[in-house]
C-alpha cells in the first residue's frame, strides 16, 4: 500500500485516507469504454461510451467521434461532445444479423470507405471509432485501415478476433480481405504511422 494521504474522510472530518482508496476513486472516475484500445497515435476504438466513460474520454482530448450505428446518438453523449468541442461523424451501418451473419452478408463498402476517409484525415485527430460493442463494425473499419498500413491479412484477422472473440464472423473477415484500398491510397499517410496531433 502507498503512504496515507491527508484528506477529509467520507464523514467530512479531516483525517488520514489510504492512498489505495484514493487511487480506486480516480480509477473509477477514469473508466474506459468497453473494448477500448489505441489503434494508432491519435486514433482510438471502443464500444459505445457511457456517461461513466466521459472523464476518460475528456483526457484523450478528442476532436472527433466516428459513430458506426444508425440509431440516433443519445442526448447525454451529444451534450458531452458539444461541451468538449468534439465533432460527430455518423455512418449508419446496420448491425443486425441475417442468416447468423452481421450486415446480412452485405457490408456497405461505400460507408466503410467514407468512414475511413474521416479516420485518415489527421485534422480530425485525436479521434474515437465506435459502434455498440466495438467488435464487428469497428473491427471492419480498423481492419481496412490496417490493410492500408500494409499489415498482412493474418495480423489483420488476429486483431479483429482479439476484439470479436467468440463473436468473430467469417463475413467480416471476407469483407476485409476483399476490400479494395486503391481508392484510398492517395489519402493515407506513411504506412505504420498516422501522423497526428499528440495526445497530451
Amino acid at each position: 500500500m502507498g503512504r496515507p494521504l491527508n484528506r477529509r474522510r467520507a464523514d467530512g472530518l479531516p483525517g488520514i485516507v489510504d492512498i489505495g482508496f484514493v487511487a480506486g476513486e480516480m480509477e473509477e472516475e477514469m473508466a474506459r469504454p468497453l473494448n477500448f484500445a489505441v489503434v494508432e497515435t491519435g486514433v482510438f476504438r471502443s464500444g459505445f461510451p457511457e456517461a461513466g466513460n466521459f472523464s476518460f474520454l475528456r483526457s484523450l482530448r478528442l476532436r472527433s467521434v466516428v459513430y458506426l450505428c444508425p440509431e440516433p446518438y443519445p442526448e447525454a453523449n451529444l451534450e458531452f461532445l458539444e461541451d468538449n468541442g468534439i465533432r460527430l461523424f455518423q455512418f449508419g451501418i446496420e448491425g443486425h444479423k441475417v442468416n447468423g451473419e452481421p450486415f446480412g452478408n452485405n457490408i456497405p463498402e461505400e460507408m466503410i470507405r467514407e468512414a475511413l476517409k474521416v479516420v485518415l484525415d489527421v485534422r480530425n485527430h485525436p479521434l474515437l471509432i465506435h459502434c455498440n460493442r466495438g467488435k464487428h463494425r469497428t473491427g471492419c473499419v480498423v481492419g481496412c485501415l490496417r490493410k492500408l498500413q500494409k499489415w498482412c491479412l493474418s495480423s489483420v484477422f488476429d486483431e479483429y478476433q482479439r476484439f470479436a472473440a467468440a463473436k468473430a464472423r467469417v463475413s467480416d473477415q471476407r469483407f476485409m480481405e476483399l476490400f479494395d484500398i486503391t481508392s484510398l491510397k492517395h489519402l493515407s499517410p506513411p504506412f505504420g504511422l498516422l501522423k497526428s496531433s499528440a495526445v497530451a
